[in-house]
């Protein structure tokens, strides 16, 4: 199709604001800012080992840098951060940021005007795949700030981000694949917009995406089984037992380790995903962290009609109370989830009484 026939991200942004005749254009000057970010990202990802901007990232002593989530950081994940920061401190649209490789909430520059949104954001999602090539991505979630934050112009507090997801105002990820895309959701639907690199915009691909209500795929990392909850060993055994099981059809798994190209899946064809709750570590309520990886996803999720939960409540509605709070994230075709919410529900049988199906198996029993 022509170029002229598609709608670009700043097009499809005006043709949204004139639904509300009092906006002041703030906020699309904020998603463009942050599509900037991800643009970049995309470009320094594309050069790769080139650019040398591959492996871990380094201190001045040699040593790896850590971040607040104990995890390694890759020269990437920095990089990426940066971007993130850098593109959208100056514009006047916010009051504050927060970012997975930060520990705190970063504040707008002394320098710089502040505005009354806030930005949360995992920089680059499924670091694990950057030195391998595979797709990997940015999360984002944009929040109304409290008002007397916006009023007084003082430093943000942790509090300040803690709202629950329903409170989100537009949420999105980009994915940086064999092609660049941008998913947004402003709450009203979900739109998929893919980056033209010969005129270095983002052009409306996929207007009005819907995920199946059905699904025959699943994604989990199977390495976790022996954690698992019982209402999630249930559900996959189920999948697993195909044909001849309860569920009386074939199931296809899948596991990327990138949630941002899992969801992407699930956005065009369908799918659930699931990162439970487990008890690998029973102080760690989940994985994936609740204000910049789950809650923006479950938006987008649901904006397309799929459902997005812990596993026994949606997602959306958990009220936060950490920066960095993780938590169990089970999301995709809405059958599905609801499905796993229900098994959750019931009530757990007694060792005695569960199906052999459901049963630990070993190659070594006796």
């Amino acid at each position: 199709m022509p170029i002229t026939h598609r709608l670009t991200l700043t097009q499809y942004l005006i043709q949204e604001r004139r639904r509300y005749p009092n906006s002041k254009g703030e906020f699309n000057a904020l998603i463009l800012d942050v599509a900037l970010a991800c643009k970049a990202i995309a470009r320094t990802v594309a050069f790769g080992e080139l650019a040398g901007v591959l492996g871990n990232h380094s201190a001045d002593d040699g040593d790896k840098t850590i971040n607040v989530q104990g995890e390694v950081q890759k020269k990437l994940d920095v990089m990426s951060n940066n971007y993130f920061i850098h593109l959208n401190e100056w514009g006047g649209h916010l009051a504050g940021m927060a970012s997975e490789e930060e520990e705190l909430p970063y504040q707008i520059p002394a320098q710089y005007p502040r505005g009354k949104y806030l930005l949360v954001f995992d920089p680059l999602d499924g670091s694990s795949n950057i030195d391998v090539n595979v797709s990997i991505g940015s999360i984002f979630s944009i929040l109304r700030a409290p008002e007397d934050a916006i009023a007084s112009g003082r430093d943000l507090v942790e509090a300040d981000f803690f709202q629950p997801g329903v409170k989100q105002v537009a949420a999105g990820y980009a994915l940086y694949g064999p092609t660049t895309m941008l998913i947004l959701t402003l709450g009203n639907g979900v739109s998929g917009f893919t980056l033209d690199p010969t005129v270095g915009e983002f052009m409306q691909t996929h207007p009005s995406i819907k995920i199946p209500e059905d699904t025959n795929e699943f994604a989990i990392n199977a390495s976790n089984s022996r954690f698992w909850e019982y209402p999630i060993k249930r559900y996959v055994d189920e999948c697993l037992a195909g044909k001849t099981g309860a569920r009386g059809r074939d199931f296809n798994m899948r596991w990327i380790a990138s949630m941002v190209a899992e969801a992407h899946r699930i956005m065009m064809r369908g799918g659930v995903f699931l990162y439970p709750r487990d008890n690998k570590d029973p102080n760690m309520a989940g994985r994936l962290r609740l204000l910049y990886e789950a809650n923006p996803m479950g938006f987008l999720i649901e904006q397309a009609g799929g459902r997005a939960s812990t596993g026994s409540e949606p997602i959306l509605n958990v009220q936060p109370t950490g920066l960095h709070q993780r938590i169990g994230f089970v999301f995709g075709s809405k059958n599905e989830v609801e499905r796993i919410e229900r098994y959750h529900a019931e009530p757990v049988p007694k060792k005695d009484d569960i199906n052999p199906l459901f049963a630990e198996r070993s190659l070594f029993r006796d």
